[in-house]
């Protein structure tokens, strides 16, 4: 039998529906929306019957080598100011079931927009990849003493810049917010080819991962 992606009575986060969408169905599931806030509040409101967070979905590419469709599992997460713990039994049963790369993943509360902004997390940390959601999960299994992990797949690579309409493309569900995006654009309407890109690479990073977990 295939070691399981989420073992019995753990919870995962993501941060958007898509996201959610390639996981098993039972799955217990917490979707941020983007927000690490509302992440931490959904985490906090959790029973105590939880037995460990595993964090999910696309990432940004932070090492020069990370490409779109990347797989990762963590084997450390670090941030500017912290370095949290990955659960090794965890990472290496993740490893087996989807045949990951391994490698430190960073976490931040924010969207890293520009190019400056991926290069300096990566000279800070040597992270590969970054995402929204597990720094707050992570501290959460920490605080809780619950284990830990993280399945990354890399969407816009270390050389891309996010169009300032990607930040404002999600509801609080996690589902797409066009009307938005769509005003943004009007705004600036030369972010069209950006967010264009940017749609796309995100899908080849939601079908890596769901051929990794298959």
């Amino acid at each position: 039998m295939s070691d399981p992606l989420v073992p019995k009575g753990a919870v995962v986060t993501v941060g958007l529906k898509s996201e959610a969408a390639l996981l098993p169905k039972g799955t217990r599931i917490l979707v941020s929306g983007g927000a690490p806030a509302r992440l931490a509040a959904l985490l906090e409101a959790l029973p105590g019957d939880v037995t460990g967070v595993l964090s999910f979905g696309i990432a940004g590419g932070l090492a020069p080598n990370a490409a779109t469709g990347d797989v990762f599992v963590a084997t450390a997460l670090r941030s500017l100011s912290e370095s949290l713990p990955v659960d090794p039994a965890w990472r290496a049963a993740l490893v087996r079931r989807t045949s990951a790369a391994s490698a430190i993943l960073a976490a931040s509360d924010t969207l890293l927009a520009s190019v400056e902004a991926k290069r300096a997390l990566h000279r800070a940390t040597r992270a590969t990849a970054v995402d929204m959601e597990s720094g707050v999960a992570a501290r959460f299994a920490l605080a809780r003493g619950i284990p830990f992990a993280a399945l990354r797949v890399v969407a816009d690579g270390p050389g891309d810049v996010l169009p300032g309409a990607a930040a404002v493309g999600l509801r609080p569900d996690g589902s797409p917010a066009p009307l938005r995006v769509l005003a943004a654009l009007a705004r600036r309407p030369w972010e069209l080819p950006a967010l264009i890109r940017l749609a796309k690479a995100s899908a080849a990073a939601h079908e890596a991962l769901r051929r990794a977990i298959a």
